[in-house]
């Protein structure tokens, strides 16, 4: 609205000034300057204010013009292509206004030329010298006709009769065509020959020139004869003489004439410029104005702000622009709002989800992982920005490498890997998708923790395993026993020496011990393939804890106790009795691990893992578990022990698995193991009616 005011005030500025130097050149027609005080005055005036206005134009001009030039030194938007836009529209107009210049002065100058020309001057003289000749000619006439009557006798007779011949002086007149004829004497005397005729009626004010002739008279004086041109001979003799005086006052003034037609051209093509500036910057207004709003626009969208919207007057295509620009980011945030859902939603369910995902760009580089990776790998390790081929050991870059180029040709593929780590050796089963066949667009990698898979097939195999050793086993040790009795009975009967009898005898026990001993295995057996199903209700993790202590009172010798029970932990879903003998089980490996060791501590700790977990620690300062056994430890018949049977760390991890619980066993520091079980936590109820209100935080016992 700004631009179009100043606009219309400058073009009404440009008319006013062109009135006012029209208005000023009125003065130099004629007399070519002003010829009275009052037209002086206004002739003042008017130069005044057009110096004014044109002082005002051009400084306006040149404002915008610096405001331009320094909009572009110091690189403002727009700028640039305001400065091309005038140069372009100052150029356009400058070129065909100069040529036009140039032939307005060329045309000038040759019709100034064509008019002061040698062919000119000679008409000029040529119409002088009719005129004069014009003159001459009546002026002969009219001496010819005073002589005439000078010398005729009838003149000659009035001179001497005093009569005068009307006829003949009448015929002077008429025939002569004279105006006035009189005669004057010596002394001074004077008589008319005939009096002046009146002009005729033509209504014109001017009745011709007089020629007047004299001739002198025999005896003295002299005859006067007064003749009148004709009236369209005198106008045409006085309009020759005018144009005569005009072409002189011409010639003289050539070069003022020249001079004001020359400024008069310079003042026009001035204007013309004006305009064309005018315009040309109105115009790049116009265009620069919506371009640079588009311009900060852009660079607000780059900057990812995409609610920015363009508001600026615009017209034609520059409009439509504009609007077509404001609807593309309409469209980019919506889009991006809408992926932007989509991503959070993504993002949580990916969370959510138990299994790892890792997304790689083509060279392999991390660049997303869901929350289930840090659980998988802890500490970090992997993470944004770090080349997964780095991570992975070296024995499994080889298997790795295949796994990614399989990916890459049949779209995806699988393996299993094998990790160790300070919990011991980990089974990952890896699943690889390329984000596009054939092309390097990255790869999205699934990754999933068997471990506790392979542990639970394993044990399953291994249940069934002691199911059917159980029953094999079972059916020949009641023979044996029963066969053992019969020889003891058949001994007492038979009249043997006694050596014989005693090694029967010892042989007999031996048989009987070595059946009781296969049938506790037995036992052990049946009792893994057909473990009762836990009935975990709400409990306090203490109080079951201090239970399964109790066992030990007494009985750990040497064993330094230190218990470390959290106060307040919220209720878990235990069975009792199972959940005792996981406890059982784990302190009497831990006593048994410090048997041979001179540093004997055994630490029992509770405590809250975050907002749904809770922790039970036992550590010793035991021998200590290798990284190969860590893998292997809850796997039925495998004992660290020399007679142990190997089912008490696998019945401790069934009955963890059936609570919903993890167990694990990681290195003490300085020495030992450390067996840790993580058990979710129930709803807030009511305390079990079992356990003490006050029950210990802790205790240390020597034993």
């Amino acid at each position: 609205m700004r631009q179009r005011l100043r606009l219309g005030i400058g073009l009404t500025l440009l008319l006013i000034l062109v009135a006012l130097v029209v208005w000023q050149g009125s003065f130099s027609v004629g007399d070519y300057g002003p010829t009275s005080p009052e037209q002086t005055y206004v002739f003042w005036g008017l130069s005044t204010l057009i110096f004014l206005l044109t002082v005002l134009l051009g400084f306006m001009l040149f404002r915008d013009a610096v405001k331009l030039y320094f909009a572009r030194r110091a690189g403002v938007e727009g700028s640039r292509i305001r400065t091309k836009i005038v140069i372009g529209a100052l150029g356009l107009t400058f070129l065909p206004t100069f040529f036009l210049v140039v032939w307005s002065v060329e045309v000038l100058n040759r019709n100034l030329d064509k008019w002061f020309s040698r062919p000119a001057e000679k008409i000029r003289l040529n119409m002088q010298e009719i005129g004069y000749s014009l003159e001459g000619e009546a002026g002969r006439r009219t001496q010819a006709l005073a002589r005439w009557v000078a010398d005729s006798s009838q003149l000659a007779e009035f001179l001497k009769t005093g009569h005068a011949p009307g006829d003949f002086f009448a015929s002077v007149c008429e025939n002569g065509r004279a105006h006035e004829v009189f005669v004057t004497r010596k002394d001074g005397g004077r008589f008319s020959i005939c009096e002046a005729m009146p002009p005729p009626a033509t209504g014109d004010k001017d009745h011709g020139k007089e020629v007047e002739a004299r001739a002198a008279v025999p005896g003295g004086g002299e005859v006067v004869v007064l003749v009148q041109l004709p009236l369209d001979l005198a106008k045409r003799q006085a309009e020759i003489q005018k144009h005569i005086g005009d072409y002189d006052k011409l010639a003289a003034n050539r070069k003022d004439y020249r001079r004001f037609y020359l400024q008069l051209l310079a003042l026009i093509t001035l204007f013309i410029l004006f305009i064309a500036t005018w315009v040309a910057l109105f115009i790049a207004r116009q265009i620069s104005a919506p371009v640079t709003a588009l311009l900060e626009a852009a660079r607000a969208v780059r900057g990812g702000d995409l609610s920015y919207r363009v508001h600026v007057g615009a017209t034609d295509e520059l409009a439509l622009l504009v609007r077509a620009f404001n609807e593309m980011t309409q469209d980019l945030q919506a889009n991006q709002e809408e992926l932007e859902r989509r991503r959070r939603f993504i993002e949580a369910v990916l969370d959510s989800i138990p299994t790892g995902v890792v997304s790689l760009s083509p060279a392999g580089v991390v660049q997303l992982v869901n929350g289930a990776m840090g659980d998988i790998f802890p500490g970090g390790r992997i993470r944004p920005g770090v080349k997964l081929a780095d991570l992975i050991p070296a024995e499994q870059q080889a298997e790795f490498t295949r796994l990614m180029r399989s990916a890459r040709r049949t779209g995806s593929a699988d393996r299993q890997f094998e990790v160790r780590t300070e919990e011991g050796i980990r089974h990952f089963a890896v699943t690889a998708a390329a984000l596009e066949a054939r092309l390097p667009s990255g790869y999205v990698l699934v990754i999933e923790d068997t471990s506790e898979i392979l542990k639970a097939q394993k044990a399953a195999a291994w249940h069934e395993v002691a199911r059917r050793i159980a029953h094999e086993l079972k059916n020949p040790l009641t023979p044996i026993a029963l066969s053992s009795e019969r020889i003891l009975r058949q001994l007492d009967r038979a009249q043997a020496p006694p050596e014989v009898q005693r090694v029967i005898r010892e042989c007999c026990a031996t048989i009987g011990r070595e059946v009781e001993s296969v049938k506790t295995l037995v036992d052990e057996f049946s009792q893994f393939a057909r473990w009762p199903a836990a009935q975990p209700v709400p409990s306090d993790l203490n109080t079951v804890v201090e239970e399964g202590l109790a066992v030990f009172d007494g009985r750990l010798e040497g064993v330094q106790l230190h218990c470390s029970l959290a106060p307040n932990l919220p209720p878990v879903s235990l069975d009792r009795e199972q959940f005792k003998r996981v406890i059982v089980n784990l302190v009497d490996n831990a006593a048994e691990a410090m048997r041979d060791v001179p540093l004997k501590e055994l630490s029992v700790e509770t405590q809250a893992a975050g907002g749904d977990m809770v922790e039970l620690v036992i550590a010793d300062t035991g021998c200590g578990i290798t990284t190969e056994d860590k893998e292997k430890l809850f796997l039925p018949y495998f004992s660290t022990k020399q007679r142990g049977t190997g089912l008490g760390l696998a019945i401790a991890s069934h009955i963890v698995a059936e609570h919903g619980a993890h167990i694990r066993v990681v290195d003490n520091h300085p020495a030992g193991a450390r067996f840790i079980i993580e058990l979710p936590v129930v709803a807030q109820v009511d305390a079990p009616s079992d356990s003490p209100a006050d029950s210990p935080t802790g205790r240390e016992a020597q034993a």
